[in-house]
């Protein structure tokens, strides 16, 4: 590796406000805000609007689709009304 040119891998805090959540990470983000973490350091913190504590998919509040019903409603729409005449 040539030295000089690789960012800074270091600890940030990634949180995420609208659950209430952050992790301590490592990344080659940075920030110039700060938060003291459990452990009484400081880090960098990089506020997310979202993570697995408040995305739908992970929190089980996803909405989910009738799939059945609309393969269904295709299929009478777009149903043949009797044999194909060649022509």
């Amino acid at each position: 590796m040539k030295p000089g040119i690789h960012p800074r891998y270091q600890p940030v805090v990634f949180r995420d406000r609208a659950a209430d959540f952050a992790f301590l990470t490592r990344s080659t983000a940075t920030s110039d805000q700060r938060v003291e973490w459990t452990d009484g350091n400081t880090y960098p913190v990089i506020d997310v609007q979202i993570s697995a504590a408040s995305h739908p998919f992970w929190t089980g509040r996803q909405r989910l689709l009738d799939t059945a019903g609309r393969v269904e409603k295709f299929r009478a729409r777009y149903a043949r009304r009797g044999p194909r005449q060649p022509g």
